[in-house]
């Protein structure tokens, strides 16, 4: 099985207001279709590392890998070219439109990439929110859907790019248990089903310990693998 991510070394600091450093040599892998769940205490680390593997943060020290190709040094456009290609974000808030309908922002990324006809990029929306049990809600404003099936528009938005690698931060964090339950599914279904590959920063232990790994975060350094 091939390796979806590598990091290597990662050190992060911060200068204000005083220096610290918030990542300690960070080193780890992780396969092709594996769902991991990062873990840690508030100020581990853990949001700080997925900022920079999402290649949103590139102000580190050390060596960063993603789909076989060396992130670590690129420029602003290319990291967003290969976000756009290859990286899916589910986030705790899911900062969808709100006056938008479901499709529309669902649309959005891909229509940011300009691959495909318009016409064409509705369909594959039209599906993900079908795929997701949402698609009832497709024309309604974001804004007029519940919180569970917000965050499921959200997943359908992470993948309408039909990226590879799926970051979430804390996904479920504003969840009720039911929709938890769902997310989680669906995320056990993209890595099973789709090859895809999941890496998740949470604080519920439940969830972490039905993914595949977890990864345990404190005081920046990684405490465990399993």
């Amino acid at each position: 099985m091939s390796i979806a991510l590598k990091a290597e070394g990662v050190n992060k600091y911060f200068y204000t207001p005083d220096k610290f450093q918030a990542l300690n040599n960070v080193s780890f892998e992780v396969k092709e279709g594996e769902f991991v769940s990062v873990i840690g205490k508030s100020g581990c680390g853990k949001s700080t590392m997925l900022y920079i593997l999402s290649t949103m943060d590139t102000d580190y020290v050390g060596s960063l890998t993603l789909k076989g190709q060396h992130v670590t040094g690129c420029s602003q456009n290319e990291l967003a070219a290969f976000r756009n290609r290859h990286l899916g974000f589910v986030f705790q808030f899911h900062y969808l439109l709100p006056d938008f309908s479901c499709l529309k922002n669902v649309m959005i990324p891909a229509l940011r990439l300009g691959k495909l006809p318009r016409k064409e990029i509705e369909q594959n929306a039209y599906e993900k929110l079908q795929k997701l049990g949402v698609a009832e809600q497709a024309l309604k404003p974001a804004s007029r859907i519940s919180g569970g099936q917000q965050q499921r528009v959200a997943i359908a938005r992470a993948l309408i790019n039909e990226p590879s690698i799926i970051m979430g931060d804390e996904p479920t964090g504003n969840l009720d248990s039911r929709n938890t339950a769902v997310v989680f599914d669906i995320f056990r279904q993209l890595a099973e089903e789709y090859n895809k590959t999941i890496i998740t920063v949470t604080h519920d232990i439940d969830f972490a310990s039905k993914s595949d790994r977890i990864i345990e975060m404190m005081d920046g350094k990684i405490l465990n693998q399993q």
